[in-house]
């Protein structure tokens, strides 16, 4: 029986009403994808814990086109709680490209991503009454959206510059100057430990940095033109450190008398040409775009973590030898990059872009006054004295510390020429043995692995949409192509995307590739000038171990980060990623520490013993290239992460959705997308020539 009582009143249903669920169109992009949004009338959480929130319904006469990437004008009414209408939200504002993308618009941010950070096109719903409305400040992050403390997906901050946009060549010129200055650690850091372990000098150092310098801007040049064409720099990554030192330390090299640096860099560049010339065809041959089935950010996630966690025995106990400057290096750089992040000069976040040049520059300061003020002389102890001939403790404990605090032990500034050009095989012939070449090939499928991943989400941040298949093995090809030029010129690693560089794109909020292409003219300039190389060469292995110490780190974070594609709280993605980073760790452990008692004497620093593991590893069979290549694979932490991921990714039964899948465009509809063809298309018309090449193209 109906109440009497007129001050109640049913409860109505949702307003407005729910249309009934129409198919979406099969020319659209989002159909073609193959995600299923789950549609109720509220915001949701999926099993695993996850905040997903759901877009509301669409009005037919909205205007909304997924295929052109147009927004619809304004929100509808919606009723948050209670059947109190709300005011229909103003219609978000609507950013034109500066290049004509075939007409359409662009909303700043008012889309929804979806699980797996593609824009649906919906409207994220209103919060209800009482409830603390969403929090408008910066989002700075390598992905598109952020969650905040009441589970609302919060709008990625606007890009400054897009990916074609030409903004003019003063703010291209600042802007590709920041990016550079940013990224300064992953480019030169690399040198900064091989070349001292290979034995070279401080010239050798010099000069290797400005070779590294060099290529990283000419690859950088043919990646943004002829590649991906995203904004990503390429410079020698992390990825190949661990095998470099692998081949470094093998006791093949440890007899050796003369110059040992020139001897280990040709064998290096043998290794990186042949792995090179393997992931070149990785690429071009379009089996990358099958292997792409089996990389997910569950398989991503691990691989990367497992790098920058593989050198951990490096990182503190460099800075240990001098303490009181690297870990005032280590509180400055996490000082400026955490506590001030928010602090803005001139509209520039100026300790969050520049923390970590911005901690070297005072250090090094410091340490310069300290040194010139005489708080580390040597106090009458004799500098030029082998240390094993020293008879006095105080003075071998003094000399040693004194040498790793002080600026000017190094005389790489004094001795590099104004003007060096690098010319390729300036070092020699390389030497081609097929072990090495065998582990290189390996580690080109990780940095393969890698790049897939800063595509992805490099893409979410500057482009209309992710890359075709065949977008992504073109760039991979051109990564091996960049690799071959890394080998003949001798940068002593390959070259590949730097994974910083998307947590840069957002911090920076610059995804322009003329800025970068820019930059990259700069970085080859730079590069003749061998007092800047000298410079660099020139910084205390303290200092550059502590920037180590946060550059590792955020690696390891980002790679983490890659699970937010995915369902991070499902139970299955936790026990594989657990077991991969455990077993990462556990099973190089078991093959480092083989064969060696605690006490045993190596002619090898402490901190490179984990990478001399070819010569003592458990494999021990009557072929000793196979015991040298499964010793030292199995000793690599990302391999051994990346083999559990695969495996357990692509077997253990889980939904696209729970996986994350990486979703790229279909070739079909980004050919008629005149926004997604001018993003990724070869200039010059160069991509007629390899349109019969569906693989590796549009």
């Amino acid at each position: 029986m109906a109440s009497s009582d007129p001050t109640k009143k049913p409860r109505p249903g949702p307003w407005p009403p729910m249309p009934e669920s129409t198919a979406i169109p099969p020319s659209s992009w989002a159909k073609r994808t193959g995600f299923r949004p789950k549609f109720s009338g509220e915001t949701n959480a999926t099993d695993s814990g996850q905040i997903a929130v759901q877009p509301k319904p669409r009005d037919p006469d909205s205007g909304t086109d997924l295929e052109a990437g147009r927004a619809p004008p304004a929100a509808a009414a919606a009723v948050a709680n209670g059947g109190d209408k709300v005011p229909p939200l103003p219609a978000a504002p609507v950013k034109r490209r500066r290049d004509s993308d075939g007409g359409g618009t662009k909303s700043s941010g008012a889309a929804a991503p979806s699980a797996n950070g593609q824009v649906t096109g919906a409207e994220p719903p209103l919060p209800p009454p009482g409830r603390r409305a969403v929090r408008n400040e910066e989002v700075v992050d390598v992905l598109p959206q952020t969650v905040d403390d009441d589970g609302f997906v919060s709008r990625h901050a606007n890009m400054k510059y897009e990916l074609r946009d030409k903004p003019g060549l003063v703010p291209i010129g600042l802007y590709g100057f920041q990016h550079y200055i940013s990224m300064l650690g992953s480019l030169v850091l690399v040198p900064l430990i091989i070349v001292p372990a290979m034995g070279g000098n401080n010239e050798d150092t010099s000069n290797v940095i400005s070779t590294v310098l060099f290529v990283s801007g000419v690859t950088t040049l043919l990646h943004t033109s002829f590649g991906s064409r995203l904004p990503l720099i390429q410079g020698p990554s992390f990825v190949y450190l661990a095998p470099a030192l692998a081949i470094i330390n093998s006791s093949e090299f440890m007899g050796l008398n003369g110059n040992n640096f020139k001897h280990i860099m040709k064998e290096l560049q043998g290794a990186i040409i042949i792995s090179s010339v393997f992931q070149a065809i990785l690429g071009y041959s379009g089996l990358m775009t099958l292997l792409l089935r089996l990389i997910n950010p569950v398989v991503v996630a691990p691989t990367i973590a497992a790098v920058g966690l593989s050198f951990y025995s490096y990182g503190f106990p460099r800075v240990g030898t001098c303490l009181e400057i690297g870990v005032v290096q280590i509180l400055l750089v996490i000082i400026f990059s955490l506590y001030l992040r928010k602090i803005s000069v001139l509209g520039h976040r100026v300790f969050l872009i520049y923390a970590v040049p911005l901690g070297l520059a005072i250090t090094w300061a410091a340490a310069f006054l300290l040194t010139e003020t005489g708080a580390y002389s040597y106090k009458g102890c004799d500098v030029n004295v082998p240390a094993s001939n020293i008879i006095s403790d105080h003075c071998k404990k003094h000399i040693s510390m004194m040498k790793h605090c002080r600026v000017d032990a190094s005389q790489a500034l004094k001795s590099s020429p104004w003007f060096r050009f690098p010319y390729p095989l300036q070092w020699g012939t390389p030497v081609f043995h097929w072990k090495m070449a065998l582990v290189m090939c390996v580690v080109s499928l990780i940095s393969s692995v890698d790049s897939v991943g800063s595509y992805h989400a490099s893409s979410l941040l500057v482009a209309s949409r992710p890359p075709t298949p065949g977008v992504l093995s073109r760039g991979i090809g051109l990564e091996g192509l960049s690799s071959v030029l890394a080998g003949l010129w001798g940068t002593g690693t390959g070259s590949t995307t730097l994974t910083e560089n998307v947590h840069t794109i957002a911090v920076t909020k610059m995804g322009s590739r003329r800025a970068v292409e820019l930059g990259a003219c700069v970085l080859i300039i730079l590069s003749l000038i061998g007092k800047v190389g000298g410079f660099i060469a020139s910084v205390p292995e303290v200092m550059v171990a502590a920037l180590l110490c946060f550059m590792w780190a955020m690696l390891t974070a980002l790679g983490l980060s890659n699970l937010r594609y995915s369902e991070a709280g499902s139970s299955r993605n936790i026990i594989i990623v657990g077991l991969s980073l455990f077993f990462s760790l556990s099973i190089p452990a078991y093959f480092q520490q083989y064969g060696i008692s605690p006490n045993s004497n190596l002619s090898v620093p402490s901190y490179f013993q984990p990478y001399i593991v070819a010569s003592h590893g458990p494999f021990r069979t009557n072929y000793g290239g196979l015991n040298y290549v499964m010793n030292t694979l199995l000793s690599l932490h990302m391999v051994i992460a990346f083999l559990i991921a695969v495996v357990l990714d692509n077997t253990v039964p889980g939904s696209q959705q729970e996986r994350g899948v990486y979703v790229w465009s279909e070739p079909e509809a980004a050919r008629r997308e005149p926004a997604v063809a001018k993003d990724y298309e070869l200039p010059f018309r160069v991509g007629r020539v390899f349109r019969w090449v569906k693989w590796v193209g549009l």
